[in-house]
């Protein structure tokens, strides 16, 4: 009786991230922090995008860490029209793809609420408030991106007609003077599509019954813009970061910076020769580019 009493007592928070890299990554680092604190985590992914955390997820349960993985079937290319494999938004053929693969993803609701019913302990934490219990949000950018972004949205500024996307303005209620333009925003903030619109409106919506949220910052690198985002969520925000110093085995760490450096000399538009020296050393990083198709995605036509 006493055992299944700790049981049920046991804290368990399940993690579902934007199947994003750039969401993916400091997300696998939040659940290895808190299961290093005793929690049982579980993540949630598609086939795809799991084989992209893999190995470090098994290195961690190897280690004792109390990590599990819920795998859901993303829907196939017939029924979302999206190319063949592609279960994750760096995936995707150009940016025109987004819509349609975001809304693929809503198709994951039910077999996550199917599969939720099974799941031991009942967890006390999760990214939706279906079944009665506490949903946080994650963001992995800084409490002033996120409050510039709430302080725009809440005074409607983008709404103004004669504001043009190089028009400067300034950031409404911040401790000090910002100024932007339209263009520099992300399409998450305003857009011309319908469609787009639509999915950001439910985000939001969500964003707003969250019981609250977690932000991959800490405190002492932005003191002033914390304390203003704190008032904004009404105290319901907690800086956990940085999240990537759980990091602290070899592997862990070149795996992480050598993907790193691949994403960055893509992102470089530059002509590029990369010799890894000892690369039959990182199995899991000539998976993560045989998956990834990295060669073929940057080689010179």
């Amino acid at each position: 009786m006493a055992s299944s009493e700790n049981h049920h007592h046991k804290l368990h928070f399940v993690l579902f991230p934007l199947m994003q890299q750039g969401h993916m990554i400091p997300m696998i680092d939040i659940a290895r922090l808190f299961a290093e604190h005793g929690i049982i985590v579980t993540i949630v992914a598609t086939p795809a995008n799991s084989l992209r955390f893999k190995n470090v997820v098994d290195r961690s349960i190897e280690s004792g860490l109390p990590i599990r993985l819920l795998i859901l079937p993303f829907p196939s290319a017939e029924k979302t029209g999206l190319p063949e494999g592609c279960e994750n938004i760096d995936a995707l053929p150009s940016p025109e793809w987004a819509i349609k693969f975001l809304n693929a993803t809503t198709s994951l609701q039910e077999p996550f609420d199917q599969a939720f019913v099974d799941l031991e302990p009942l967890p006390c934490c999760i990214i939706t408030n279906k079944f009665n219990i506490p949903r946080i949000s994650f963001y992995g950018t800084s409490c002033f991106y996120q409050l510039c972004s709430h302080n725009i949205l809440q005074s409607k500024i983008l709404e103004s007609s004669t504001l043009s996307l190089s028009d400067l303005f300034d950031v409404p209620g911040l401790p000090d003077r910002i100024q932007v333009t339209k263009a520099m925003l992300p399409r998450t903030l305003y857009s011309s599509s319908e469609d787009l619109e639509d999915f950001c409106d439910q985000i939001r919506k969500a964003e707003l019954t969250a019981y609250g949220v977690v932000v991959n910052s800490f405190q002492e690198l932005e003191t002033i813009y914390e304390e203003e985002y704190q008032k904004a969520k009404f105290g319901k925000v907690w800086c956990i970061g940085p999240v990537s110093l759980c990091n602290k085995g070899i592997l862990d760490k070149a795996e992480r910076e050598m993907i790193e450096l691949a994403l960055g000399l893509e992102a470089s538009k530059c002509p590029f020769v990369w010799v890894i020296r000892g690369g039959e050393r990182h199995p899991e990083l000539k998976s993560w580019l045989l998956e990834e198709k990295f060669e073929e995605r940057n080689k010179e036509d």
